[in-house]
């Protein structure tokens, strides 16, 4: 059986042959309803491995939500475990000591010190972004408008099986 392309590439290749007076345009007729036949039969194929792909699509998705459940779940045990210990080494103050196995110790962190702003931040602080507002250019174009900086594009098309 021939592939989609190939059944498309004749379709269209027939489709010409309509411009050609010598050739009995029932036989074109005929012929384009016989590949029409057999996209169609293609395009259920498709749709079936279509929707073979979006169900392991759908299974891979509920695994990477069970996983990241149970990657969470293991990230707070473990950063529940740390804090107990960190607790008792405040505790009993030993903030320093080694085993055989590991070294621990409580220590400042690195980097640059946090930062708490608590009040109105004069204008010489602040960054000015600026950034278009979408919805009124939308609004404005959409009503009819003209902007000589921005205009709207056609919509897209995309295959919907159901």
């Amino acid at each position: 059986m021939s592939s989609l392309y190939e059944l498309t590439s004749d379709y269209d290749e027939v489709l010409h042959m309509l411009d050609n007076p010598d050739i009995d345009e029932q036989a074109i007729i005929d012929t384009c309803d016989a590949i029409e036949g057999a996209i169609e039969y293609k395009a259920d194929s498709y749709a079936f491995i279509i929707g073979g792909i979006n169900a392991d699509v759908d299974a891979i998705k509920n695994e990477q939500a069970r996983l990241a459940a149970r990657r969470k779940a293991l990230e707070n045990r473990a950063a529940l475990l740390k804090r107990i210990l960190e607790d008792s080494m405040r505790v009993t103050g030993r903030t320093k000591f080694k085993t055989v196995l590991h070294s621990f110790a409580i220590q400042k962190n690195g980097g640059k010190a946090p930062l708490d702003i608590y009040g109105k931040v004069p204008a010489e602080y602040n960054r000015i972004v600026e950034q278009p507002n979408i919805d009124l250019i939308r609004e404005v174009l959409e009503s009819g408008g003209a902007l000589d900086f921005a205009c709207l594009q056609e919509r897209g098309e995309s295959l919907r099986i159901r």
